[in-house]
């Protein structure tokens, strides 16, 4: 199972005093000599943390593929083609979140998402959705002609009773699985942490995990290297 790192967190912190440091340059340099396996940023809309620069800097400088984070907005889109990452994640977006709150509704969202997802393809960029894991969604990303689907874990992450984690996790079971027999490579990710990613590691359908906020949040005391390399240690068990 493969490991994106999301280094997007690193710019929160850079922009809480308006410094040139900490770098998601750096951190992104860093979780690739750790060893993993792609690089994640999401650029939004109001450029509250990782800005365009960070991007064309980032792809520079790693040899491992850069997976972009993206809303369907034309502007995003076109910077997205000049960017030309090796993979363009796309998620719903809101001005007033703290982080996405949920997967890319393709029923609402569909001629936005296909326009995108034709532009993007055009520029020989994969493209994968964001989507919760509901197997509607997945029939629609289907006809969407995406190359990969992320299933979004918050609802999982953010369970509070046994109960709960097992619905979850058999949702997101269940839609992995599906996925997988319309030939998509499956990945997941959202709120995923250290005391939890064993369970969603341990699905087979699943070939990759995308991970940021909690191996940033204990890179403040370990380092970064050692964070995503703790993280790597959990998911192969």
């Amino acid at each position: 199972m493969k490991l994106g790192v999301n280094v997007d967190h690193v710019a929160t912190l850079r922009q809480a005093r308006g410094t040139f440091y900490p770098s998601p340059v750096v951190a992104a340099k860093l979780a690739e000599r750790a060893g993993c396996d792609s690089i994640v940023v999401h650029v939004r809309e109001d450029r509250r943390h990782v800005k365009e620069k960070d991007a064309f800097i980032i792809k520079e400088i790693i040899r491992i593929p850069l997976n972009l984070e993206m809303s369907v907005n034309k502007n995003i889109v076109d910077f997205a083609c000049k960017l030309a990452p090796h993979q363009a994640t796309l998620v719903p977006e809101k001005r007033r979140e703290l982080t996405t709150e949920g997967g890319l509704d393709l029923t609402k969202n569909h001629k936005k998402t296909e326009a995108a997802v034709k532009r993007l393809k055009s520029k020989a960029i994969r493209v994968s959705l964001f989507i919760d894991p509901l197997k509607k969604q997945i029939q629609l990303a289907q006809k969407l002609d995406a190359d990969i689907i992320e299933i979004n874990t918050g609802k999982f992450s953010e369970s509070r009773t046994p109960a709960m984690l097992k619905k979850e996790l058999r949702k997101i079971k269940e839609a992995a699985e599906s996925a997988q027999k319309r030939n998509f490579f499956v990945a997941a990710g959202h709120g995923l942490g250290y005391e939890n990613v064993k369970a969603i590691a341990g699905i087979k359908a699943i070939e990759e995990l995308n991970i940021g906020h909690s191996i940033i949040s204990y890179s403040v005391f370990i380092g970064i290297i050692s964070a995503v390399e703790e993280m790597q240690k959990l998911i192969k068990k």
